[in-house]
């Protein structure tokens, strides 16, 4: 007796969930490199990827808490706490572009490809995100 339309629709979406589920349980169950004793491109990759994330992530709580600073340091025009903000959120934008140019565009003409660009460009972002960082942090939070 063949299946009606109704029917084949639900057992292929309960398959569907079932092989998404499955896929989400291997990946979530991939053992954790150590990045002391990384040695393969991959490995080193994804120690340098997490690197980044985690700079990445301190620098983003620490831009905040700077904007949130901003108005026990501003005073009055030109230096009012809405041109600072702005002049701070400019200046965000265009740190990031550096950075990116940076180690996205010219580290990366050094490797014509190789398999060690994505760990130097990674090395450099971190690098320069954890720098951005501590400026931060010296201009709005230790002050």
């Amino acid at each position: 007796m063949p299946i009606s339309r109704t029917t084949f629709i639900a057992l292929a979406t309960v398959m569907a969930a079932a092989v998404m589920a499955a896929a989400a349980t291997s990946a979530t169950a991939a053992p954790r490199i150590n990045c002391t004793t990384a040695s393969s491109t991959f490995e080193m990759n994804d120690c340098a990827e997490r690197d980044f994330s985690a700079a990445d992530a301190k620098l983003n709580s620490v831009y905040q808490r700077s904007l949130a600073a901003v108005p026990d340091m501003a005073f009055e025009k030109p230096y009012d706490t809405k041109s600072w903000i702005a002049a701070l959120r400019n200046s965000q934008r265009a740190w990031v572009a550096f950075r990116d140019a940076e180690c996205k565009n010219h580290v990366a003409m050094f490797w014509t490809g190789g398999t060690g660009a994505t760990v130097d460009i990674l090395g450099c972002m971190t690098e320069k995100t954890r720098a951005r960082t501590k400026d931060l942090i010296d201009h709005y939070i230790d002050r």
